[in-house]
């Protein structure tokens, strides 16, 4: 049973990975998402958006970058170089808070700008220009003040699946275990109903080794347009073929 829930899972997420690349939504805001897909000229934003999302919904963190830009009149490396740590805390703070810890993600935005600098000589797109291992592309973002291994799995996964950026391989490119995806596997019987982050990633790994990632967004799309805490929409999932919470409920019914 579980190769065919993982086959099913697998093969929307191969849809998705072979797919032409197009313009990739992060936001309401079309502005923001345009800054967001520019990897040639703001690579750096899209860094710092996957840095400053923690603790608030998705949609708000990736705002930042755009925020910050229209406060500055622009997002070039160069103006951002300038910026100091008090900078961003007012940036961050002024007229009004743009994240739930403007004091932290100040601090993170100011030493990503530093690392950027240093490491990757000012322009971002280096942390994944030179076909990497995806080891080394989850590695790379590690290294950013207050990113763990599931915002670094996330971003390298939407480099990999979205912008269509080349790797050497995909072995260490994980699922993203939010409560979504947990919320998912659960429900698929992949994993117990209170199992940690760990488990869910593991579970992937297990069913997929090559490209566990791959597993990601299908498991992600599903928890947030279907299979909900409360009255899943069984009838409208692809999954419902195959999976046992579903055809208990349709049993019980």
């Amino acid at each position: 049973m579980n190769s065919g829930i993982a086959a099913l899972l697998v093969r929307r997420g191969e849809e998705l990975f072979k797919a032409r690349p197009k313009q990739v939504v992060f936001t309401t805001d079309p502005s923001a998402d345009a800054l967001l897909n520019d990897l040639d000229r703001h690579p750096h934003a899209f860094v710092l958006a996957c840095v400053m999302d923690r603790q608030i919904k998705a949609e708000r963190a990736w705002l930042i970058p755009y925020r910050i830009s229209q406060a500055l009149g622009g997002f070039s490396f160069q103006l951002l170089r300038t910026l100091s740590l008090d900078d961003f805390r007012r940036l961050l703070t002024k007229p009004q808070a743009l994240h739930r810890f403007p004091e932290e993600m100040s601090r993170n935005c100011h030493s990503a700008i530093e690392l950027i600098s240093t490491a990757y000589d000012g322009n971002a797109a280096q942390m994944w220009g030179d076909s990497p291992s995806s080891a080394e592309v989850v590695i790379r973002f590690l290294r950013f003040r207050g990113v763990g291994p599931k915002i670094a799995t996330m971003a390298a996964n939407i480099l990999a699946r979205d912008f269509k950026i080349p790797f050497a391989d995909y072995y260490s490119l994980d699922i993203s275990a939010d409560v979504h995806i947990r919320r998912v596997f659960w429900r698929l019987g992949l994993i117990s109903e209170k199992a940690a982050p760990e488990e869910a990633v593991y579970a992937a790994r297990a069913l997929h080794p090559t490209f566990p990632g791959l597993m990601d967004f299908p498991a992600w799309e599903i928890g947030r347009g279907w299979c909900r805490p409360k009255d899943p929409r069984c009838v409208d999932c692809y999954m419902r073929v195959v999976c046992p919470t579903s055809q208990a409920a349709g049993a019980a019914g």
